[in-house]
């Protein structure tokens, strides 16, 4: 099946990472001119890399989505030099494990900045672009948490699901312009994330690390955690051509783990 992404611009944010790694990899393989941003410039030149070596167009640039102010200039940057963005997938990092009480407004302000507000900003950045164009692939990775909230993922829990209503408002109002806006939900995906969250509720009950995920492994109805390249296919489907009546959406990419309709 031809995607129809031959040629188009994608931005995935996180790209140096296990999700986003495997989104922009995923994306490459259908055509698509991938830029890779991550704020470890290494990881982001190495994914870049590994793309182009097997064939794809990639480019990796150094992003740091807690520099609010830098944003405007940076997507005027990667638009000048690769062209305008057709897909934009946004990735963020989590904050760390902590409850839902008791953490400090400095705290929930600094993760709102780097996991809502620059997602909000940079989205904003691209949509006259697509808009004008009347074609546009708007992608967000949250998190399980915005259906089921995770234990002791009180701020990630609480922040994503902020993006789920920009999202579904986003969608109503780019829609006639053919610019599609949905989010995705991974589950328990095997990678780095997956592995700290693992160890730290190992540390916190007193198990070992391989307890811990064979209970959280057991609890999936497919029985194992789920691959990246599964996910970024999920991403992939959505940026297509195919996919051009599905907006507004939760997509869950979580082998049955929600339980909840």
């Amino acid at each position: 099946m031809d995607l129809g992404l031959k040629g188009k611009v994608a931005l995935v944010f996180g790209a140096g990472g296990g999700l986003g790694g495997a989104i922009a990899r995923a994306l490459a393989d259908e055509g698509a001119t991938v830029v890779l941003a991550d704020i470890d410039q290494a990881a982001a030149a190495n994914a870049a890399s590994a793309i182009v070596h097997a064939g794809g167009k990639a480019h990796g640039v150094t992003w740091d989505l807690a520099d609010i102010a830098g944003i405007s200039a940076k997507v005027a940057h990667v638009e000048a030099e690769f062209g305008p963005v057709d897909v934009l997938v946004n990735n963020t990092g989590g904050p760390p494990p902590t409850p839902a009480s008791g953490q400090d407004a400095a705290l929930w302000s600094k993760h709102f900045e780097s996991m809502v507000l620059s997602v909000i900003k940079i989205t904003d950045a691209v949509l006259p672009g697509m808009r004008e164009r009347k074609w546009g692939r708007i992608i967000t990775s949250t998190s399980s948490g915005v259906v089921v909230p995770i234990p002791n993922l009180g701020i990630s829990n609480a922040l994503r699901a902020s993006l789920v209503a920009w999202s579904k408002t986003l969608a109503r109002e780019v829609g006639t312009d053919g610019v599609t806006c949905n989010i995705v939900l991974p589950g328990r995906i095997a990678t780095k994330r997956i592995k700290f969250l693992d160890e730290k509720k190992a540390e916190r009950e007193g198990r070992s690390v391989s307890a811990v995920a064979e209970e959280s492994e057991a609890s999936i109805p497919l029985g194992r955690y789920g691959e990246p390249e599964e996910y970024g296919a999920v991403v992939t489907f959505l940026a297509s051509t195919q996919a051009s009546y599905l907006t507004g959406s939760v997509t869950r990419v979580d082998g049955g783990l929600i339980g909840s309709l």
